[in-house]
C-alpha cells in the first residue's frame, strides 16, 4: 500500500460495495468500480503447470492470490494459502490486514460510512442505465423474436390509451374487455410490464445481495480489528449526518444493511413513482422499530445514528446544500432553489408512467430479497431488523394500492353493469349457438367484463398472496353488486307474471325437480334429482302431475304472460350468462391462493374462498329460475292457446285440411322463440324449454274431451290434424327428441280415433288397454256425444266395472 499515513485508501468503498465480487484493477473512489467477472478467474491466482505439479491437470491446490504472491511469508499470508475462502474474499480480508497493520481501520470504517450511500446509488444507476443501453440495442430483436421490449410497451401503453378514448359501442369483444379494465393491457398483472419490472427488480436486489456478503465479510473484520478512536483528520473531512453514523459505532453489517434496504427503498419509490408523503405513519414506525433493535443514544439535537436509521422515501443522511434540498423530519422534501431536481437512479427510461400497479411485480422479489439477507447474517446479529423493506412495501400496498385498486375496479364494475349494451343479448338473429367466446359465445357483455375484471383482481391475488383475502373479498363485494344488477334485470323481465308466481310455490318447486327433464340443470338444483323415478312410469307420473296442476290454473290470462320475445331472449341469454360467470368463479376459487399470509389462524366459519363459492351458487340458483320461468312460461303458452279447445264445438261438415287458427298461432309462437333462443342457449337448455310443451299439449287435449258436449268424425279429424301440426312443428326444433314427441301426441290421437269405435267396440279396447289411459278418460269417451252412435244405459257401469276389475 503506498498511501500517505495520514490518508485512507480510498479503493476501500469501492473494493467492498462492488457489485462484481473480484477486483480486476483498482480505480480512485468516484462512485464507480472496476470489478469485473466472478470467483476463481484465473487473472488473479496464477494457475500454471507449475503450481499445479506440472501436470496440466486442474488440480485444486491451495495458492497464494496474485497480490500477495511477491510478500514475505508470515502469519497471515500462511492463513490465506490454506484458506478455501473465495478469491475475492481473500481479496477483503487482505486488505482489512493491510488497514489494520496502518491502523487506519478506524479511519476507513468512517470513510466507508460517508461514501457508502453514494456508491450504493451509482452501482444501482449504472445497472439500470446498462439495462437501458441493451433493450435499445434490441429493439429488432424483440419484434423479430418477440422478446419483451420496454420501450415497445411504452409505445403500447400511449396507443392503449389512445384507442381507449375512440372505442364505441359495437367495436370487437376483445376491445370491449381491454377498455373495460382500468389499467392497460402491459400493465394487467401478467402483462409485459409486470414481467419486465420483476425481471429489472431482480436483477438490482441481485446485486445489492452480492454487496452485501462483501459487507458481511468486512464488518466482522473490522469489527474484530477497529480500535475504539477515530482518526480526528477523517472525522473534519466528513459531513455531519456521516458524523453521526461513524461516531455510533463506525462501519458496521447493522448500518450495511440500512443503507442497503433505504436504497432499494427509494429505487422502489422511483419504480412505483411514489411520493415522499406517500409513506404512511404505520410503516415509518414499523421501520424504525426494526432499525432501533440494536442500541442506541438518543441525540439532544433530533439526529439520527448509523444503527437508527429508519426507512423513508428519499435520503435522508447525506445532505446536499448546494442543490438547495433537504430533509424535514416531519414534513417530507422541502426545497430551497426554483432549479431543484433530486437525482434518480433513471428507471423512467425503461419503465411505463403507470406506476402504482407495478407493486404487484416488487411483491415477490423484495420477499425473496428479505429471505435471503436473513439467510446470509451471523447468528449474533439475527436480532437486527432485515425485513425494513418488506413491511414498507406491504404498508404500500395495504395503504396505498389496495384503496387504489378498490376505487378503481369498482368504478370499472359500475361501468361495465350499467352500461345500456350491458344487458343486451349481442347475438345476431338467426345465428347458431357457439360455445366459444371469441366465436360469439352469447355471454351478456356486462356479466363478461364483470369475469374479466373478476380474473384480474385474482390475477394480483396471485401476485400478492399475503393480501389475497382482501383482493378476494373485493371479488365478493364486486360479485355481489353485479348479481344485483342481473336480479333487477331478471325481475323487470317476470315481475307479475304467472310463470313467476308459479315456480315458487312448493309444490310446483317439488315436482320440477323429480322431473327427469331437470337432470340438465346443475347440481344447485338437481342435486335430488330423480335416481329412483327413471324409469318411464316414473317419468310419465310427475309429468302428468305437474301438467296437472298447471291445467288447473285455466283460463290463463295473456296479460300473465310473457308476451314480448325481448324478455324471452333477455332471460334466455342472462340464464347462460349467469351459469357461464359461475362456472368461471368456481374455476377461480380453485386456483386461487390457498394459504394466505394472514399472521393469525382465522377463527371464522367463512373464508374469501368460501365466499367465491356461495356467490357462484347464487348466481348458479338465479340462471336456474331464469331456465324454470321459460319452460313454465312454454307450458302456459301451450295451455293459453289449447284452452280454446273448449270454447268452440268439434262438428264440422268437412275433413279438416289445416289445424286451428290457435294452434297455427301456438305453432308460429314457438318457431319464432326458438329461433330468437337459439344463438343464447345450447341444445340440452332449448330442449329443457320446449320439452315441455309435448306433454303438457297431449294432456290439455285429450283432458279438453270432459268439455266437449258433442264431437263428430270431422271434428275427431280436425283435433287429430291440430295434434300432427304441433308434433311436425317440435320435430323441427333439433335439440328436442322428436320420437318421444310423436310418441306422446300419437296418444291424442290413438285417445280421439277411440270416439270412431262403437260403444261394444269401445268397450272391448278397454278390456285389452286398460292402463292405456286413466278411468276417468275412458269414462269421458262415452259421455261426449256423436252423431250416430248409440251408447247403452248401463255402458258406464260396464266401464267402471271391467276398469276395477
Amino acid at each position: 500500500m503506498h498511501e500517505k499515513d495520514d490518508e485512507v485508501p480510498t479503493t476501500t468503498v469501492v473494493a467492498i460495495t462492488a457489485n462484481s465480487l473480484q477486483p480486476v484493477s483498482l480505480s480512485p473512489v468516484d462512485g464507480r468500480s472496476s470489478y469485473d467477472g466472478h470467483d476463481g478467474d484465473s487473472s488473479l491466482e496464477p494457475n500454471d503447470e507449475r503450481l499445479n505439479g506440472g501436470d496440466g491437470k486442474d488440480v485444486k491446490v491451495h495458492q497464494i492470490p496474485l497480490w500477495l504472491f511477491n510478500s514475505t511469508p508470515d502469519e497471515f499470508v500462511e492463513t490465506i494459502k490454506k484458506s478455501d475462502a473465495p478469491i475475492h474474499v481473500k481479496y477483503l480480508q487482505t486488505m482489512v490486514e493491510c488497514l489494520s497493520l496502518l491502523n487506519k481501520i478506524a479511519a476507513a470504517s468512517a470513510l466507508i460510512c460517508q461514501r457508502l450511500r453514494p456508491t450504493v446509488h451509482g452501482i444501482i444507476t449504472s445497472r439500470i442505465k446498462a439495462h437501458s443501453e441493451f433493450i435499445n440495442s434490441s429493439v429488432d430483436k424483440a419484434t423479430r423474436t418477440g422478446a419483451t421490449s420496454l420501450h415497445l410497451m411504452k409505445g403500447q401503453l400511449e396507443s392503449y390509451q389512445l384507442s381507449k378514448q375512440k372505442r364505441q359501442n359495437g367495436i370487437s369483444l376483445a376491445g370491449n374487455l381491454l377498455a373495460v379494465s382500468p389499467v392497460s393491457p402491459v400493465m394487467a398483472p401478467t402483462g409485459k410490464a409486470q414481467a419486465a419490472a420483476k425481471e429489472l427488480l431482480n436483477s438490482i436486489l441481485d446485486s445489492v445481495v452480492r454487496i452485501f456478503g462483501n459487507h458481511i465479510v468486512i464488518g466482522e473484520l473490522i469489527e474484530s480489528k477497529s480500535s475504539p478512536q477515530i482518526d480526528t483528520k477523517i472525522l473534519k473531512s466528513m459531513s455531519t449526518d456521516a458524523y453521526l453514523d461513524s461516531k455510533a459505532s463506525h462501519f458496521s453489517i447493522g448500518f450495511s444493511l440500512t443503507v442497503l434496504q433505504s436504497e432499494c427503498q427509494q429505487l422502489i419509490c422511483e419504480i412505483l413513482r411514489a411520493t415522499p408523503e406517500a409513506a404512511s405513519a404505520d410503516a415509518a414506525v414499523q421501520t424504525a422499530r426494526l432499525a432501533s433493535k440494536a442500541p442506541t443514544k438518543e441525540k439532544s439535537d433530533g439526529s439520527e445514528d448509523g444503527l437508527t436509521f429508519a426507512f423513508r422515501f428519499t435520503d435522508a443522511t447525506l445532505s446536499v446544500p448546494n442543490k438547495g434540498v433537504e430533509f424535514k423530519r416531519q414534513g417530507g422534501w422541502s426545497t430551497k432553489g426554483s432549479n431543484v431536481s433530486q437525482e434518480g437512479y433513471g428507471s423512467a427510461a425503461v419503465l411505463p408512467e403507470q406506476g402504482m400497479y407495478l407493486a404487484a411485480s416488487v411483491y415477490r422479489p423484495v420477499h425473496q430479497f428479505t429471505e435471503r439477507l436473513a439467510s446470509m447474517l451471523p447468528k449474533r446479529y439475527s436480532q437486527l431488523g432485515n425485513d425494513g423493506l418488506l413491511a414498507f412495501v406491504e404498508n404500500f400496498v395495504k395503504d396505498h394500492l389496495l384503496p387504489t385498486m378498490f376505487v378503481d375496479y369498482r368504478k370499472s364494475v359500475q361501468a361495465a353493469i350499467s352500461s345500456p349494451a350491458a344487458f343486451r343479448p349481442r347475438a345476431h338473429n338467426h345465428a347458431s349457438y357457439a360455445s366459444s367466446i371469441e366465436k360469439g359465445r352469447p355471454v351478456l357483455q356486462g356479466l363478461l367484463a364483470i369475469d374479466y375484471l373478476a380474473k384480474e383482481v385474482l390475477g394480483w391475488a396471485q401476485a400478492i398472496p399475503k393480501f389475497a383475502a382482501d383482493l378476494m373479498k373485493y371479488v365478493q363485494t364486486f360479485l355481489e353488486r353485479t348479481y344485483e344488477r342481473c336480479r333487477t334485470s331478471y325481475m323487470e323481465a317476470v315481475l307479475e307474471k304467472q310463470s313467476y308466481m308459479i315456480i315458487g310455490r312448493h309444490d310446483i318447486d317439488k315436482l320440477m325437480r323429480l322431473d327427469p327433464a331437470s337432470a340438465c340443470l346443475p347440481n344447485a338444483f338437481s342435486q335430488s334429482n330423480v335416481r329412483n323415478n327413471s324409469s318411464g312410469a316414473g317419468s310419465i307420473d310427475v309429468e302428468s302431475e305437474l301438467s296437472d296442476l298447471l291445467l288447473n290454473l285455466r283460463p290463463i290470462r295473456q296479460e300473465n304472460l310473457i308476451r314480448d320475445n325481448h324478455k324471452i331472449v333477455l332471460l334466455a341469454s342472462l340464464s347462460y350468462s349467469l351459469e357461464y360467470v359461475a362456472d368461471s368463479i368456481e374455476r377461480l376459487v380453485q386456483v386461487s391462493p390457498q394459504n394466505v399470509e394472514s399472521g393469525k389462524p382465522s377463527q371464522t366459519s367463512s373464508s374469501p374462498a368460501r365466499d367465491l363459492a356461495l356467490s357462484a351458487n347464487e348466481y348458479r340458483k338465479l340462471a336456474i329460475d331464469c331456465l324454470k320461468v321459460l319452460r313454465v312460461e312454454m307450458q302456459l303458452e301451450t295451455i293459453f292457446h289449447l284452452q280454446e279447445m273448449t270454447h268452440r264445438e268439434y262438428l264440422e261438415n268437412q275433413d279438416a285440411e289445416e289445424p286451428d287458427d290457435f294452434v297455427i298461432s301456438l305453432t308460429a309462437q314457438i318457431t319464432c322463440r326458438d329461433e330468437e333462443i337459439a344463438p343464447f342457449v345450447s341444445g340440452v337448455k332449448r330442449n329443457y324449454i320446449f320439452g315441455g310443451i309435448c306433454g303438457t299439449a297431449a294432456n290439455a287435449s285429450i283432458k279438453a274431451l270432459a268439455d266437449f258436449k258433442s264431437i263428430n268424425l270431422f271434428g275427431v279429424q280436425q283435433i287429430c290434424r291440430n295434434s300432427i301440426a304441433l308434433e311436425q312443428t317440435l320435430a323441427a326444433i333439433p335439440s328436442i327428441d322428436s320420437e318421444a314427441a310423436q310418441q306422446k301426441l300419437e296418444h291424442v290421437r290413438t285417445y280421439y280415433e277411440l270416439l270412431n269405435m262403437t260403444s261394444e267396440a269401445l268397450l272391448t279396447f278397454v278390456t285389452e288397454h286398460e292402463h292405456l289411459f286413466t278411468p276417468s278418460e275412458y269414462i269421458n269417451l262415452l259421455k261426449v256425444q256423436i252423431p250416430g252412435r248409440e251408447v247403452p244405459l248401463d255402458a258406464q257401469d260396464r266401464m267402471k266395472e271391467i276398469l276395477s276389475q
